[in-house]
């Protein structure tokens, strides 16, 4: 991964790993090809007819300038140019009325015109999907996918790239994955915000803070198997209609008189409960619930990174925000995704039923539930990883994108326990010394 910090619209900075050469420039140059096209933004993008799909497919995004290939550059929120630092200016446009009764939007210039930096991202009806599962919706470009033979993490890459190993876990054994036509693509991406500098700073720190890690993984920090990789996440909506049913406690204490073994009187505590029955019911709007779809980043670390803010930063989908970046294919479909998703409501209905039962005590807690107006949408989020092996054993380091959230594994240094806990030992003989 090229690091773009610090280039400015009109530096020089060296062609980075991954990207494309600049194309040779002269006279009317691109303008004069077949099959090329100079689009609202003012860049140029190699297209193509999807007869599949009946949509318009841009094959690549070139620099006005040099005629390099543009990548997605967090630090500016925009694209530009790893080559000679040129920087897609942001315009406002008209992006029509949304939920809110907005009509204006700050959008960026990309390659595929202007892109709506908020935009309302459409839900689509979950019981329609899981009946007709064929995808309305395309990636916008030719792609790649390779699959890891090691984690089984399956990789897109839209941007003509290729892989040496897998970002996932390190693992050079990679080979290339057949598309499933009937996989949903994205409807939106929360583009990355924080770039590759930044996040280098955040590991660095984070592997200070751990005490317990060996010196020389402290020393290493492993920034340089830093990657910038777009997750696969499911986002679920619903309403729920519940009604509950318990029996509520209401606890007192009283005394007694009790005689003890030295024949004195007195009061013993006795703890009494008191219970009525008690019913109710209430709504809830689940509103953008989480389900990661990604085989290639543990759970725990993902929770660990969660939430991401995808009721308030989603834009739609174009591949310009995914150009010179990873992006993984998910590993779990719709219909395992919207069974976790109703797991994880049934739960939290449970525990709104149970905050709801009076008194200080419950017991036998009968809670039914309906939901209704179920929707979904799959979105992309940002996750720079780190994955490495310490004495042959596979270790992540997590960090939101967006938020920079950090969360991580790593190895501990028996020796350090060891002295920590003999350290202890001789600090309480002390005290117990001094004390004697």
């Amino acid at each position: 991964m090229t690091d773009h910090g610090g280039a400015g619209s009109g530096a020089k900075t060296p062609l980075g790993p991954g990207a494309a050469r600049p194309a040779p420039r002269g006279g009317q140059g691109n303008l004069g090809r077949p099959g090329v096209s100079l689009n609202a933004a003012g860049t140029t993008g190699t297209v193509r007819e999807d007869e599949a799909a009946g949509n318009r497919v841009e094959r690549k995004a070139e620099c006005p300038e040099c005629g390099a290939d543009l990548i997605w550059m967090p630090q500016h929120q925009s694209l530009g140019c790893a080559y000679c630092g040129t920087i897609m200016p942001r315009t406002t446009g008209r992006a029509g009325a949304g939920a809110d009764g907005a009509t204006e939007a700050d959008t960026d210039a990309g390659a595929s015109g202007l892109l709506p930096r908020r935009a309302v991202v459409a839900e689509h009806d979950l019981i329609e999907a899981l009946r007709n599962p064929v995808s309305s919706r395309y990636w916008g470009q030719e792609r790649r996918e390779v699959q890891c033979q090691s984690c089984k993490a399956v990789s897109i890459f839209v941007d003509g790239r290729v892989a040496q190993s897998c970002e996932f876990c390190g693992s050079p054994s990679i080979l290339t994955h057949e598309s499933h036509g009937d996989a949903i693509t994205p409807q939106s991406v929360l583009p990355f915000k924080l770039e590759r500098t930044q996040v280098m700073d955040l590991v660095r720190s984070w592997y200070g803070s751990r005490w317990f890690a060996p010196n020389t993984l402290k020393t290493a920090a492993f920034t340089d198997q830093l990657h910038g990789i777009y997750l696969p996440y499911w986002t679920f909506d619903a309403r729920v209609a519940a009604r509950w049913t318990a029996e509520a406690g209401y606890t007192t204490i009283q005394t007694r008189p009790v005689r003890g073994a030295d024949g004195r009187v007195h009061n013993e505590p006795i703890r009494q409960v008191r219970w009525e029955p008690a019913a109710g019911a209430f709504e809830h709007f689940f509103d953008d619930e989480l389900v990661p779809g990604t085989g290639g980043v543990r759970p725990a670390l993902l929770r660990g990174i969660e939430p991401f803010p995808t009721t308030l930063a989603l834009r739609d989908y174009t591949p310009d925000f995914v150009r010179g970046w990873t992006v993984e294919r998910y590993q779990v479909d719709l219909r395992e995704a919207q069974a976790r998703n109703l797991d994880a409501m049934r739960a939290q209905v449970r525990a709104m039923a149970a905050r709801s039962v009076p008194g200080d005590t419950q017991r036998n807690l009968q809670v039914t539930a309906e939901f209704t107006g179920r929707t979904f949408k799959h979105v992309l989020v940002p996750v720079w990883l780190v994955s490495y092996r310490y004495h042959g054993k596979p270790y992540q380091i997590a960090v939101n994108g967006w938020t920079g959230v950090i969360a991580g594994e790593r190895p501990w240094s028996w020796a350090k326990i060891a002295l920590a806990v003999l350290a202890a030992v001789v600090l309480l003989a002390i005290v117990a010394a001094a004390q004697g």
